[in-house]
This record gives C-alpha cells, sequence and structure tokens, in this order.
C-alpha cells in the first residue's frame, strides 16, 4: 500500500454527454481498490459520483460519503449499508469533512458544484493552508478550458509568482494514482543540506 490511504474525488452528480467520463469514473473506482485506497466523495448515488462509488465497492473497495442532510432524498446516497455515510449539516462541513478525510483530492469532469470544489482546494493550496496533491483528471480534455482560464489569469498578473497553483494534470485514469504517490514521496522524503565547508 501507498502513502494515500484516502483519496477525495469531485465529480458531477450526471454523467455528461461523453461516455468517457463514466467509464473513466469507474475505473478510477477499481483502481483505487485495487491499490487499497479509499475513496471519500460526496456521498451521491446519480451520474459520476454513483458510477465511481458503485465501481469501488464491487471491487471490494472501501467508500467513505459525506451528504448533507438536504441532498439525501436528491442525491439517493449510494446503497449506505455497503459504506461509511456521513450525514452533515449543510455544504460548508460535507467540503470540511471531504477535506479532512482525505490525502489528496481528484477532480473528475462535472458542473459547477465539482468547479467550486475544486477551486476551494486550489485555493487553500495557494495560500499554504495544506499540501495536499491536486489532480485534474482531463478525461478527453474536459478541464482544458480552466488550464486556459488559469493561464489567462496569470498573464494577466492574478496569479503572482510568489501565489503560484499547485496542480497535476492526468490525461490517463492510470496516471492519477501513480502521480498522486509521487507527489506524497516527494513530501515525505527527508531534506538533505550539503555543508558549503565541504
Amino acid at each position: 500500500m501507498g502513502l494515500a490511504k484516502n483519496v477525495c474525488v469531485y465529480c458531477g452528480s450526471g454523467e455528461g454527454r461523453d461516455p468517457a467520463f463514466a467509464a473513466g469514473a469507474e475505473a478510477l473506482g477499481r483502481a483505487f481498490a485495487a491499490a487499497g485506497v479509499g475513496l471519500v466523495y460526496g456521498g451521491g448515488g446519480h451520474g459520476l459520483m454513483g458510477r465511481l462509488a458503485l465501481a469501488q465497492l464491487a471491487a471490494g473497495g472501501r467508500v467513505t460519503g459525506v451528504i448533507p442532510d438536504f441532498l439525501r432524498k436528491l442525491e439517493c446516497p449510494v446503497n449506505a449499508s455497503a459504506q461509511e455515510l456521513i450525514v452533515v449539516p449543510d455544504m460548508h462541513q460535507r467540503k470540511q469533512t471531504m477535506f479532512e478525510r482525505a490525502d489528496a483530492f481528484v477532480a473528475l469532469p462535472g458542473g459547477i458544484g465539482t468547479l467550486e470544489e475544486l477551486v476551494e482546494q486550489l485555493t487553500w493550496s495557494q495560500l499554504a493552508r495544506h499540501t495536499k496533491p491536486i489532480v485534474l483528471a482531463d478525461i478527453n480534455g474536459f478541464w482544458r478550458p480552466l488550464l486556459s482560464l488559469i493561464a489567462h489569469m496569470r498573464q494577466n498578473g492574478f496569479i503572482r509568482p510568489d501565489l503560484e497553483l499547485h496542480y497535476l494534470v492526468a490525461e490517463r485514469i492510470g496516471d492519477v494514482l501513480p502521480m498522486i504517490e509521487t507527489a506524497l514521496e516527494r513530501q515525505s522524503a527527508p531534506v538533505t543540506t550539503v555543508d558549503p565547508r565541504l
């Protein structure tokens, strides 16, 4: 087992129009299960969230869903008896709980909610509130418009060199876990110093 014990995945409660999105979500769930990595996610049973969680459960993996009480009927939690389902009072607590339970974050395709969750983690990382790896799973170029916007912000001086964003981009689902493990290994590696007198 690697350094990542639990990974939080943000993704859509819809499936999107490209079948590759659902296939990618299922592949990620299977990959996590095979590696012994627990999934932390938004608790929903529809869309990519449901595909991801069900694939992980079917492969014998661990799943922790975190869902606000008001969304339980709307998002129809995935088989609560087969996973840990944490019901929280609001969206703020949902995000905080997911953050606390995760060693890293992955963003699959999704809508405004997925974008908001991803951007919050990017902001917290930018402000040095955490150093957990953040990976954008760029299935069929889904995140390229966001990456272009980030480059545009940088070019216009709104992302300064001293407040750079830290994220990784995986074009293949198979690259997600290796990227996370490499990032965590670099963080945990001992810092070696060289005596300038030598």
